[in-house]
């Protein structure tokens, strides 16, 4: 039977010790009470701002519109047929921005900017916000 040292030990002890990765943060989690319609309650999201984005734990993603006292109302962006009552959800801190790009014209996207006419991928460098004021009609060509 092999036995260790104790300046053996003491390595392995300081390797491991230095490959210790400690995450500590705060996250904003809400549970889901009611779902239906393209809709979500949420319980527990008590900093979100109003079109912040949030994520379901299954993946589907929505958009915090109504605020009330007591739960959210959340905007499911997708179909949302596997979030289940009592699920998490967390709110992102990023409110609810699309790519914009010339990339865009004449394509065909779902809600979430994303292409679903077959042509492919779309390319775009810059985002803004979703409730952004669209730009002047004397800037358009």
């Amino acid at each position: 039977m092999a036995t260790l040292r104790v300046d053996e030990i003491h390595k392995i002890l300081r390797e491991r010790i230095e490959q210790y990765n400690r995450k500590v943060g705060i996250e904003n989690i809400g549970r889901v009470v009611q779902v239906g319609d393209g809709i979500a309650r949420i319980i527990g999201l008590g900093e979100i701002m109003s079109g912040e984005l949030v994520e379901f734990a299954e993946g589907t993603r929505g958009i915090a519109l109504n605020l009330e006292s007591k739960n959210v109302g959340i905007v499911l962006m997708g179909d949302g047929l596997m979030i289940q009552e009592g699920s998490f959800v967390k709110a992102t801190g990023r409110i609810a921005q699309i790519p914009v790009s010339e990339a865009y014209l004449g394509r065909v996207v779902n809600a979430l900017a994303k292409p679903i006419d077959g042509k492919g991928e779309i390319i775009a460098s810059e985002s803004r916000l979703i409730e952004s004021p669209a730009p002047s009609i004397k800037l358009k060509p």
